[in-house]
């Protein structure tokens, strides 16, 4: 089985959810976390505080800086993510058109790399 990365995007300057919607939003999750877990495709899951609380650390010729803020200036962060195990792409696609709808974001489907097809 290979395994791939289902990557949550939030999206800067999208309209707030509300917190009804956030909250359905995460009972979803929860239900397609359970289902992933019962049909053995789960390997790890979990969501990510906002982009402005990651450090950035930068090793060049032997000297460390550490910035805040996230790496790349982009209007799309990685807002959480699940690594699953599946048979082939269409069975992750699949999986990521659930967790797009349980989770209400967009879902960027990566295989990891390295691991051959079966």
């Amino acid at each position: 089985m290979k395994q791939y990365m289902l990557a949550v995007h939030s999206v800067e300057g999208a309209p707030a959810r509300s917190d009804e919607d956030t909250q359905i939003a995460y009972a979803q999750t929860d239900k397609i976390n359970s289902e992933l877990q019962a049909a053995g495709a789960w390997v790890f899951g979990g969501g990510l505080l906002p982009a402005e609380s990651a450090t950035v650390v930068r090793v060049d010729k032997g000297t460390t800086t550490m910035t805040d803020g996230p790496f790349a200036e982009t209007k799309e962060q990685l807002g959480g993510f699940w690594v699953i195990r599946c048979a082939d792409l269409d069975q992750a696609l699949a999986w990521a058109e659930k967790c797009a709808v349980a989770c209400m974001e967009p879902v960027e489907v990566r295989p990891f790399d390295g691991e051959p097809e079966n």
